[in-house]
């Protein structure tokens, strides 16, 4: 049986790029059939796993700074938790907030089972809190206000979504210090959006921090993703007009609109140099 082709991470993941699939599997046939595909913010693995899958010729290394393989490795464990929360939960209202006494009672069986193994708070968090709201611990939780929205099906397993990935966990500065004199090397650049939460990095993603990154693509083959919110492509364009130069010189650039409500939008925007 082929292994199979995922668009989306098979688990919930803030800042995946799936909207990007088919425009990222278009761009990394521009890419020699010697490249070394770096994945420096890996997050879900999605990108590692569709360059993988689209270019098995090529090194893919998968920066795994979130641990996602710990996630991946026990969906059978996070479905069963899951299953019980939805059994508490059988007679509560679908989509309104979770009454004390079955709140406890999830919060027990969490306790439960993080005191014999491993708890996928990020999953778990996404059945009983408001949509796009996500914990990682549970102490965090515990400060939350649980509503009823759990998943009715359980996640498929995946045991092949990371095959063929050689799968690291070091900070983007280690690794790219790592591979940026290996012979054709390309990274693969997602950072967190500016001033926003950036997962395991402390704090908030500033401007010093975003512009840091730019180091690793000056001189190096590069797919970069970023949106209209954190302005850094602006930036530049302002920087190139006045004479200053931009990494993005002779770069392809990709646009995808995303609506988040009638009156908002923002784009995201896919920027590559084989």
């Amino acid at each position: 049986m082929p292994a199979k082709n995922y668009n989306a991470a098979p688990l919930p993941f803030m800042g995946q790029k799936r909207r990007f699939a088919t425009q990222f599997r278009e761009a990394l046939h521009d890419f020699p059939t010697t490249t070394v595909f770096v994945d420096l913010f890996g997050g879900s693995g999605l990108l590692s796993h569709i360059a993988k899958r689209e270019r098995p010729d090529a090194r893919v290394i998968y920066n795994d700074y979130d641990d996602f393989h710990l996630r991946v490795e026990n969906i059978e464990r996070t479905n069963a938790i899951i299953d019980r929360i939805r059994a508490i939960l059988t007679d509560a209202p679908r989509g309104k907030k979770v009454d004390d006494t079955r709140r406890r009672s999830i919060l027990g069986l969490l306790e439960e089972y993080e005191r014999t193994g491993y708890v996928d708070y990020i999953t778990v968090s996404s059945s009983i809190l408001f949509s796009g709201k996500y914990a990682t611990s549970l102490s965090e939780l515990e400060r939350q206000t649980f509503y009823n929205v759990v998943k009715q099906s359980p996640y498929p397993l995946c045991t092949d979504y990371l095959n063929g990935l050689e799968i690291v966990k070091y900070d983007y500065r280690e690794l790219f210090a790592r591979f940026k004199d290996v012979p054709n090397v390309a990274f693969l650049v997602d950072p967190p959006y500016l001033s926003t939460q950036a997962g395991h990095y402390s704090g908030y993603w500033k401007l010093a921090d975003y512009l840091d990154v730019f180091q690793t693509i000056l001189e190096h083959p590069y797919i970069y993703f970023t949106s209209n919110k954190s302005s850094v492509v602006e930036f530049f364009d302002w920087m190139n007009a006045h004479g200053f130069g931009s990494p993005f010189n002779g770069a392809i650039r990709k646009q995808i609109k995303n609506s988040v409500s009638f009156n908002a939008q923002y784009t995201d925007i896919m920027i590559y140099r084989p």
